[in-house]
């Protein structure tokens, strides 16, 4: 069994929901800011949050956009050589702590590449949603991905030197 697509794999049209949600936590939220050298105090100080219009700490949005992007990578570019570029970002609803993930994406469009012969670029629109269904985000996405024929994604587990698993 193969995780993910190849580029033979997606038609423009399908649908996927992706398998996973993340809740995250203050842990993730304040980790992820003060690691991105972020300093707005609406992340990780929840005494000064409590007084900004939400009232509460609010997700920093470079994490809920990681975590909805890593939650499209089973379906959408496993088999990835390379992101080419995001469009069209929205962040249309707040994420709080505790809130969960989710993300399902669309495929917009597939086409060979005119450079590598061994790939293909797959542009989808993903959106993120929490656990209520609420959007809270989207993008467009292209990717450049393998076709199943390429040998560079291949073999690249190792040989255990003392022989084959047996029973």
């Amino acid at each position: 069994m193969t995780l993910g697509n190849y580029l033979e794999d997606f038609t423009v049209g399908a649908v996927y929901q992706h398998p996973l949600g993340r809740t995250i936590s203050e842990a993730d939220n304040t980790w992820f800011t003060l690691l991105t050298m972020n300093t707005n105090q609406n992340h990780f100080n929840a005494h000064f949050a409590a007084d900004a219009p939400y009232g509460r700490l609010i997700v920093n949005s470079g994490l809920s956009v990681a975590i909805v992007l890593g939650l499209s990578v089973s379906d959408m570019s496993q088999h990835a050589i390379m992101n080419l570029g995001w469009e069209q970002i929205r962040l249309t609803a707040p994420v709080f702590v505790g809130d969960t993930l989710y993300a399902e994406s669309i495929v917009l469009a597939t086409r060979p590449s005119a450079s590598r012969p061994y790939a293909g670029i797959v542009t989808c629109r993903t959106r993120g949603l929490n656990q209520d269904g609420d959007e809270v985000m989207s993008w467009e996405r292209s990717v450049m991905v393998y076709r199943r024929d390429a040998p560079h994604d291949k073999s690249h587990f190792p040989v255990a030197k003392t022989g084959p698993l047996t029973a």
